[in-house]
């Protein structure tokens, strides 16, 4: 499922970087589409919306980095989270006639005084874009093809974010303005699935934020779902698109969804094994009526077979993939619950 919001106060200038409670997310499972459109040359900066822009080099890479910080106190020496976004090549910061949408799904004001939020962009996407440059579902296209970049369709895949994910971590634990033993990660949907792995090879990250995740994988998640729907002849497709991948795991054809991420994100190694061979501090959250929540409880019962105290499990009632609620049995997009997810592993990080 696709959900994108226009937070209640829009983001306006650098003085207001941090206003507004939920901006954009931009999670989904789905294929991605191919929608060709005319980009527009890009004319504004990371800066023009309060963000401050950092490069760095991974193998051949250049790795871009978005930076909040509590204005004045940019090179101030504070803890960092790092945000791992969920799927779609989507530019970070999005804006129409009305202004930016934002990047974080929170709101951001309440903790930029104790902290550095920071989130990576999508390889070959960049970083700023007018909204009606890109798809119904905010995806960037390269305008000469019609297709998503290829540099993004070669890298997305969940070990290249693993292993590049690992090298921005290694590159903040240097910077004078990060404390290098207070860094946390936190991953919602696909992006749970890079913090699940990192947790399992922390290097100088302390603390994981594990959200809405497929602890045994992308693959039983969606098979589960349909079959909560009812939807047998669905879920046999599923496992016939199954048998496809694991016959060709390294097809990456830039149609869509390729198996090479579609194996990345069901293989051997689940975030259910990452985490049993974790140690850090690890914040599991996950909406009651999610596709993957009932996969949620059977790890949590896992962690309380093997005797493993470093998860702690939130179950949030009624709320769905994307916190959401639910009026009259409707999923109802005015009860959006990101900033009570958020209070909660903001404290949990506090006391961890």
């Amino acid at each position: 499922m696709l959900l994108f919001l226009r937070p209640a106060g829009v983001l306006r200038s650098s003085r207001n970087a941090a206003v507004g409670s939920l901006l954009l997310l931009l999670l989904s499972f789905g294929l991605s589409l191919a929608w060709p459109k005319t980009a527009l040359a890009q004319t504004k900066t990371p800066a023009d919306f309060g963000y401050r822009h950092l490069q760095m080099r991974y193998r051949r890479d250049t790795v871009d980095l978005l930076v909040l910080s509590k204005r004045g106190e940019e090179t101030q020496r504070k803890p960092v989270l790092l945000f791992v976004q969920g799927s779609l090549p989507s530019p970070l910061i999005k804006y129409d006639e009305r202004g930016p949408y934002g990047v974080f799904p929170f709101e951001t004001a309440p903790f930029l005084a104790a902290y550095h939020l920071l989130i990576i962009s999508k390889p070959g996407v960049p970083l700023v874009a007018e909204t009606k440059t890109l798809t119904p579902r905010f995806e960037y296209l390269d305008p000469k093809t019609g297709q998503v970049p290829a540099a993004y369709c070669q890298r997305n895949y969940l070990e290249y974010y693993v292993a590049r994910d690992a090298a921005v971590l290694r590159y903040l634990a240097r910077q004078p303005w990060v404390e290098a033993r207070n860094i946390t990660a936190i991953g919602h949907s696909e992006g749970s699935h890079v913090v699940a792995r990192l947790a399992r090879h922390p290097g100088p990250l302390r603390r994981v934020v594990y959200l809405s995740g497929s602890p045994l994988g992308r693959m039983l998640t969606l098979i589960s779902e349909t079959r909560m729907a009812a939807d047998s002849a669905g879920a046999e497709d599923y496992f016939t698109y199954w048998r496809e991948v694991m016959a060709s795991p390294r097809q990456n054809d830039c149609r869509g969804d390729s198996h090479l991420l579609t194996a990345s994100l069901s293989s051997t190694q689940t975030p259910l094994d990452d985490f049993r061979h974790s140690k850090i501090p690890v914040f599991v959250g996950y909406g009651t009526r999610d596709r993957s929540a009932l996969l949620n409880d059977y790890m949590r019962l896992e962690m309380i077979r093997a005797g493993q105290t470093n998860l702690t499990f939130r179950a949030y009632p009624e709320l769905e993939h994307n916190f959401f609620g639910f009026t009259d049995g409707q999923l109802d997009q005015q009860k959006w619950n990101w900033d009570r997810v958020a209070r909660d592993f903001f404290a949990w990080m506090r006391a961890n």
